[in-house]
């Protein structure tokens, strides 16, 4: 694996990550989540999207997509691993979403190219990047309160904020993925929460993809 050659493409198209809002819908009438995960020792990538209507949050649509794990796991280059189930699945969806979280990593990577900027450049909508621990930068302490916030900063740019969304629970990481700046990136997760730690379109992309007793209840209720 030429990993120069992949170093080369993330600092290439980390470039063309439109870091401002740039929304053909405001407020968004579909909102969309992504997660990924692996099968079989690593062997099958699992990608599971959602569609939620806004404001109800109400899932509407539900697609998973496994296919054959095309490299292996190399940190710094997990979106190249996780970009082609993920594709694979938003290829499957029935309704176009206005605004879509990923479980990951947007800018707010060594060189700003984590999966969320990735994929949101592959598919070209506005993205948000929401991770659930920190791949590069500092921060200072948060306090302990629900809505606590710092700026994760990076080499002297903003990468994104460490933002405390439940008591008692580690804080996520919401950066820009593209066509969202990092303050409405952070403001739309706000806007998305409903009481958990993870806001309600990657919840229910991970419930999706796990078979989680939310999501069992629901097909039930369909």
């Amino acid at each position: 694996m030429d990993m120069q050659a992949l170093r080369a493409e993330q600092l290439a198209r980390a470039k063309d990550v439109i870091r401002h809002d740039d929304f053909d819908c405001l407020p968004p009438r579909l909102i969309a989540g992504a997660d990924v995960g692996f099968e079989q020792q690593g062997e099958v990538t699992r990608a599971a999207l959602v569609i939620l209507e806004y404001p109800s949050l109400k899932l509407i649509e539900h697609k998973v997509a496994r296919i054959a794990t095309t490299m292996p796991y190399i940190p710094g280059f997990l979106s190249f691993r996780e970009y082609p189930a993920l594709l694979t699945a938003w290829q499957m969806l029935e309704h176009q979403p206005d605004l879509l979280f990923v479980d990951g990593h947007g800018i707010s990577h060594t060189r700003r190219l984590g999966v969320a900027s990735h994929f949101g450049l592959l598919v070209d909508v506005p993205t948000i990047g929401v991770a659930k621990s920190r791949l590069c930068g500092k921060f200072e302490p948060l306090d302990d309160q629900p809505g606590a916030r710092q700026p994760l900063m990076d080499k002297g740019e903003q990468l994104g904020w460490v933002w405390r969304s439940k008591n008692r629970c580690n804080p996520l990481f919401v950066a820009t993925g593209h066509r969202i700046s990092n303050d409405t990136a952070l403001q739309w997760v706000e806007n998305c929460m409903a009481g958990y730690r993870l806001p309600e379109p990657t919840r229910w992309a991970d419930a999706v993809a796990s078979g989680r007793p939310a999501f069992l209840r629901w097909q039930q209720q369909g």
